[in-house]
């Protein structure tokens, strides 16, 4: 039971924590951060929160666990307000994208990794943003990823284990080093290229018509380029060397099949598609093994 929860950033993913946790009954009171006072407002409304704040220093005290919500870009400066402000017993986590970026902010304002502090990524989220987006089965049967540093104990990292498994989580814990490498190939790669299909396509000369035409393919493959831009952004520059390192493999992959369609290479590129739809329909066999 967690006695006291404080949400700094209260958005899809902090909003369905907190509601996910009141279904289970592991929290007692939630206490959120936030600058946009409205959507702070409607958290209470919508019994996402039990009250709030807007200075991160004064949303912590008493709490007993922290969750760490915010944009990568926001990180520093939260690391810096909850300087001094935490309780004694006080565990903290976060949500962000790209853990190197996050451990080098938290050593960076502390002076070295707090025990305290557990990395974690939940690998879950929609195109939506804003506490009107959260939803309490947001993270049912999705992963989380635990990234513990070498200053961390078993302790901490059991609660905040605990923390994820009660709102319907199943938790892994990984190197924070393989988890942006793994993250730029499955997460950080689909979104750019699913931008960069978009942009490139707005400057053809018929781009109306490409537009008006397109099909339900299009809209699927291209629909997580409705996400934020700027935070997309911040991800990508917080995680550049593994973005870069499996950008340029694509386009190495792609290239052989650009050049397999205009060699005429008919047997090349069936066996590049057969085996995409074989791989798809493990990874779906996969996320069905996990139901």
């Amino acid at each position: 039971m967690i006695r006291r929860l404080a949400i700094i950033g209260v958005g899809l993913i902090g909003g369905s924590l907190a509601l996910a946790l009141r279904r289970s009954g592991a929290v007692g009171e939630v206490v959120g951060c936030g600058r946009g006072v409205e959507n702070l407002q409607r958290g209470v409304e919508r019994g996402v929160l039990d009250r709030w704040e807007t200075d991160p220093a004064a949303a912590v005290g008493g709490a007993d666990l922290v969750a760490i919500c915010v944009p990568l870009r926001a990180m520093r400066s939260v690391f810096g307000a909850l300087d001094g402000a935490l309780a004694e017993d006080a565990v903290v986590t976060d949500a962000g994208s790209v853990k190197g970026s996050v451990i080098a902010d938290a050593e960076a304002v502390f002076g070295t990794l707090p025990p305290w502090f557990v990395p974690g990524h939940p690998i879950a989220g929609t195109e939506h943003s804003g506490v009107e987006a959260a939803f309490a089965e947001l993270y049912d049967r999705r992963r989380v990823i635990l990234t513990p540093t070498p200053a961390n104990e078993a302790g901490p990292v059991d609660r905040v284990e605990a923390l994820w498994q009660a709102a319907g989580a199943q938790v892994v814990r990984m190197d924070p080093d393989h988890h942006d490498e793994v993250l730029a190939a499955t997460s950080h790669l689909p979104h750019a290229l699913a931008y960069a299909l978009v942009d490139a396509l707005s400057g053809w000369d018929d781009r109306q018509e490409i537009f008006e035409f397109a099909a339900g393919g299009f809209r699927d493959f291209t629909r997580i380029a409705s996400s934020d831009p700027a935070m997309w952004r911040d991800i990508c520059t917080a995680n550049r060397d593994h973005l870069v390192a499996a950008l340029r493999r694509y386009q190495s992959d792609l290239g052989e099949l650009t050049e397999a369609l205009a060699a005429g290479d008919d047997g090349r590129v069936l066996e590049v598609f057969q085996n995409a739809q074989a791989e798809r329909e493990r990874f779906l066999r996969l996320l069905e093994g996990r139901a």
